[in-house]
């Protein structure tokens, strides 16, 4: 048999250049690129092996481990899953700060391959520096945190073991049932060890991402449930875009006369303007679209998880409404008693369109879907028109930035207020330029994820909305993008703290307390100057004070040659109203009265929900 002898980190790299796939029908590498922070943990062996193939696998030096594996993620979600980063760290802490970017991908079912430093497996120089020693048991240390959010997990004590990890880890990555994060752990020692690998082990192999077509009588179950609805509506979720079933699903919808309504990952399936399209749906959604949910008889979910934003924790719905939940994970395809068809997206909308020809739904809900459409954009008109106020409104600000936006410029947001304006008030010009990152909500995605959406189409410009506390968190990426050359748009509405969760403490009682700066143990409240800031680390920026100003200062971020970042000061207590519920938890017991009417208002709203059926 024909070896090649390399270290177990030259051989990790070597078959991670040699993995390919198709994208518009042209091979392109599978891992286009690392983001890596060096420590003494993969800086003498990941690192030697990863300098020798630079040309190849270009490294990105990242400024923080949980900012560049989010930037991991973002370029996985402008791919579209087609394409996978590595994100790489030494021991202890770095590896600890990609555990919450883990938890990004796998609540988004998002690919990103995680290597770790790892401690000695022959523990002869134990405890080393930055490790975690568990008395009573010493194959445990910080690496198996990621054991609770990634769909794959291994840990290398023997080189030979790469030739049956690598290639499941890669599995996992493409698989559009389990898909999401994949760790592997690299023990210092092994890292240096010198093995014979096949030679078979390096040829290039080209990965194409699997289509499960759906059962039979599964599926004709479905067609006679369907063709049984009298007010059927549609729900797209981030599934039909990762399946590439965007202009599918929208011409099966307006064909068929069925109200499309779209998730917080989905939205971005089909224009604004789509003729099916009646809006978002759920808590932070349209009236258009909940009112429909509410009338459904049967709901047709595609490639959605039903999380409580998407649901308003479960009361968009009538009781008796029926499901039918197309999704290539069994696991989601079977919430909530659905009439399960675990399938690729894609293929089984085209073979439910085939067996449904004929059928139409009646006319006057079809028309019953534009006539709520239409009047959801006349309220989004109102709520976005300019006013002589000195603080604009979030509606305002990003009716300001939509109407600037370039048709395939893509919009990123995450966390804060910002996820419900903008669900609401984008009105999407072209497919898939809309990246909100709500499983996890993650505040400090967004300017990461900007850098690596600029990274995976530099044709188009991303424009990253945040607030003060989300640019506070997680700001250092600006200086990444700007050393790289990767230009985003950055627009920080300033709002003087969390002032969505002050929004939402105040609604269920609460006093406003430690979120709001001004309402924090301070010694006095003085807000900071983004601006200033951004300009020390590379960026071109601009403080504007009106909604005039923002929209020239968008103009002139087009035409900027790096990142550009725009400050304005906006409205802390106006919000896009919205009409769906939210559960949270409310004190039952409490010496503000307003918490009891609180909790009572609660208690009368879970009355309303499906409880599993």
């Amino acid at each position: 048999m024909s070896t090649v002898r390399c270290t177990m980190a030259q051989a990790l790299v070597r078959y991670l250049c040699n993995q390919f796939t198709i994208v518009d029908g042209e091979q392109v590498p599978l891992f286009p690129g690392v983001f890596a922070i060096f420590g003494h943990g993969n800086v003498t062996c990941l690192s030697e092996a990863l300098e020798a193939v630079q040309d190849t696998l270009p490294t990105w030096r990242g400024q923080n481990e949980q900012s560049m594996a989010l930037a991991a993620i973002g370029f996985a979600k402008a791919k579209r899953r087609r394409q996978i980063m590595v994100a790489a760290t030494s021991i202890g802490p770095g590896a600890l700060n990609m555990v919450t970017a883990a938890g990004v991908a796998h609540s988004n079912r998002l690919p990103v391959l995680l290597l770790a430093g790892d401690t000695f497996v022959n523990r002869r120089p134990d405890p080393v520096m930055q490790q975690v020693e568990h008395f009573g048991d010493p194959t445990i240390n910080v690496n198996d945190a990621f054991k609770a959010v990634t769909r794959y997990w291994d840990r290398i004590v023997h080189p030979e073991q790469l030739i049956s990890s690598l290639p499941q880890a890669v599995a996992t990555l493409l698989d559009p049932a389990d898909c999401g994060p994949a760790f592997i752990g690299l023990p210092q020692d092994v890292q240096e060890i010198a093995w014979d690998y096949p030679t078979a082990f390096f040829e290039p192999t080209v990965h194409t991402i699997p289509r499960p077509r759906a059962d039979r009588e599964r599926l004709a179950e479905a067609i006679r449930l369907l063709k049984s609805a009298k007010r059927p509506l549609i729900i797209s979720g981030g599934g039909v875009r990762y399946s590439g079933a965007e202009a599918v699903l929208g011409r099966f919808a307006e064909e068929h006369g069925i109200p499309l309504a779209e998730t917080i990952a989905g939205k971005g399936a089909v224009t604004h303007d789509h003729p099916a399209h009646v809006g978002p749906i759920g808590i932070v959604g349209s009236t258009s679209a909940n009112a429909l949910a509410a009338e459904a008889d049967v709901i047709l979910a595609v490639g959605t998880r039903l999380m409580d934003f998407t649901t308003g924790s479960w009361t968009c719905f009538s009781p008796d409404a029926r499901f039918i939940s197309i999704n290539a994970a069994r696991y989601d395809a079977t919430k909530h008693r659905a009439l399960a068809v675990v399938a690729d997206a894609r293929e089984a909308i085209l073979e439910l369109g085939e067996a449904v020809q004929d059928w139409k739904a009646d006319a006057a809900w079809t028309e019953r879907g534009r006539v709520e459409f239409a009047r959801w954009n006349s309220m989004l008109d109102g709520f976005q028109r300019p006013t002589n106020d000195p603080i604009p409104t979030y509606a305002q600000v990003v009716g300001i930035v939509n109407s600037k936006a370039g048709e395939r410029d893509l919009l990123i947001a995450a966390a804060g207020g910002l996820p419900g304006e903008v669900m609401k008030n984008w009105r999407v010009k072209e497919p898939n330029t809309f990246d909100c990152e709500f499983g996890f909500s993650c505040m400090g995605y967004e300017i990461a994820a900007g850098w690596g959406a600029a990274m995976a189409d530099p044709t188009r410009t991303p424009i990253v909305m945040i607030g003060d506390g989300t640019y506070m968190m997680m700001n250092s990426d600006i200086y990444s993008s700007v050393l790289a050359g990767h230009k985003m748009i950055i627009i920080v509405c300033d709002n003087g703290g969390y002032a969505v969760i002050n929004r939402l403490q105040n609604a269920k009682g609460g006093a406003s307390f430690n979120n709001l700066i001004r309402d924090c143990r301070v010694k006095e409240p003085f807000p900071v100057d983004f601006a200033k800031h951004a300009e020390a680390m590379g960026a071109l920026t601009r403080r504007v004070e009106s909604l005039a100003d923002l929209g020239q200062a968008v103009d002139w971020a087009q035409t900027t040659d790096r990142t550009t970042v725009i400050t304005i000061v906006s409205d802390a207590f106006t919000w896009t109203p919205g009409d769906a519920w939210w559960d949270v938890g409310v004190p039952q017991v409490s010496s503000r009265d307003e918490v009891i009417e609180a909790s009572k208002a609660q208690l009368d709203g879970r009355k309303r929900q499906r409880v599993g059926v």
